[in-house]
């Protein structure tokens, strides 16, 4: 009795949800970089620049993610959804920020850079935010919030709306 929502999706589905991810990974971390960058510029401290510098490729990947790699953003969702991943993307974002100041702090040569600091905490973080999206936000654990939430629906609870669409993961 194979359930078609809760099939895992094929291995060339997979790999090209990954390489999306990891094409939209790339553009938060131009983000990331620029806005480290214009903050350093700005004569900011670098650990506020890297704060800064987080929250907006955060929100970048996010609406990017839901839209086109994941295909579950909606208006309705909205909120929902950006609590969800923002919350899944906090413990990334954790570990890519103490990288990043435990490596800049250091103030060696090559790895006390801000930038090479920058690169290896996103890497971490890459790692992270890509298995809780896949798996938590938008897969299959986010699919079974969102069948109880509709049960509850139906049962005339009042419930807030599940984080995502049913299908959304399997385009």
């Amino acid at each position: 009795m194979d359930d078609p929502e809760i099939l895992i999706p094929s291995p060339p589905k997979r790999r090209r949800l990954l390489v999306r991810f990891s094409g939209v990974a790339l553009i938060g971390f131009a983000v990331s970089a620029l806005v480290l960058h214009l903050g350093l510029e700005a004569g900011l401290r670098p650990w506020i620049s890297r704060l800064i510098a987080l929250l907006c490729a955060m929100n970048v990947t996010f609406l990017i993610n839901g839209r086109f790699v994941f295909k579950a953003l909606t208006r309705r969702t909205f909120m929902a959804q950006w609590l969800a991943y923002a919350a899944n993307s906090a413990f990334g974002n954790f570990c890519n920020y103490w990288i990043f100041v435990t490596l800049e702090s250091t103030h060696r040569p090559f790895i006390g850079d801000p930038y090479v600091a920058l690169f290896a905490g996103s890497i971490a973080a890459w790692a992270i935010n890509f298995t809780g999206a896949r798996f938590l936000v938008f897969g299959g654990a986010a699919r079974k919030v969102v069948g109880r939430v509709a049960l509850l629906n139906r049962r005339g609870l009042p419930v807030a709306p599940g984080p995502v669409e049913p299908e959304s993961s399997h385009r």
